[in-house]
């Protein structure tokens, strides 16, 4: 591991959000993603007519690579939303099909089933709806029922000051919401009631990038006095 990233316990876990939209989790060796939304050019022209440069699915697929050639995980995890939708999973191309199985090879590999792509697509791997690891629950969409420490995506969460957006985790110190990690894919603000609604007292987003931020959510889109506020130390500690 190169060391960048802000820590977070959670569940009695030690994780890393990761300034490129991902999730160390050093103690599992498990390192998590959200919503790749792979093929979504491909959609976009099927459903709409609307053409886009259909590169996004090698892009994703390359900034995977590199975390996965960073960190070394045993366990990639994928939140739900790896597809676009079932049609773009399986006609993804042979170059995009070849570059996950390479990452795939020699690793143990979950694709957690999203809204996107609720049946498994043609590929290798295991697929379930949820995981548990650690006593920690790995889900696509907040369960707004549970009760124990949860991560999971959907949400798209994006934050920062003075109008200026970028996808970002939001926690509440038991709760965890991961930014999605596709190319082509729009945002929620953090602070909207659907994110907000799930969220306990102290929740604060994340902010990815060079320079990691962390933001109040109760403060909406900046912090108090309109300056956002550094992560401290590299830490955003809550408690499950």
């Amino acid at each position: 591991m190169n060391g960048s990233g802000v820590s977070l316990e959670l569940g009695g876990a030690a994780l890393t959000l990761l300034p490129e939209r991902g999730l160390w989790w050093a103690a599992e060796r498990t390192l998590v993603v959200s919503d790749l939304h792979l093929g979504k050019s491909e959609r976009m022209a099927r459903r709409s007519g609307a053409l886009v440069p259909p590169y996004e699915s090698a892009e994703t697929l390359a900034r995977l690579a590199a975390l996965i050639e960073a960190h070394a995980p045993a366990h990639v995890v994928c939140l739900g939303d790896s597809f676009d939708d079932l049609h773009a999973a399986a006609t993804l191309g042979p170059a995009e099909r070849a570059g996950i199985d390479a990452l795939m090879a020699g690793r143990r590999w979950t694709w957690v089933q999203g809204n996107h792509d609720p049946a498994p697509a043609e590929l290798g791997g295991a697929w379930a709806a949820e995981l548990r690891l650690g006593g920690i629950v790995l889900r696509h969409e907040a369960d707004p029922g549970e009760a124990g420490a949860e991560i999971s995506g959907h949400f798209h969460p994006k934050a920062g000051p003075c109008g200026v957006r970028r996808p970002a985790f939001v926690t509440d110190g038991r709760r965890l919401i991961l930014p999605a990690f596709g190319i082509y894919t729009g945002g929620l603000h953090a602070a909207d009631p659907a994110i907000a609604r799930l969220m306990g007292p102290g929740a604060r987003a994340i902010l990815t990038g060079p320079t990691q931020v962390t933001l109040p959510l109760a403060a909406g889109r900046r912090a108090p006095g309109g300056r956002p506020r550094r992560a401290v130390r590299g830490t955003a500690k809550g408690t499950a």
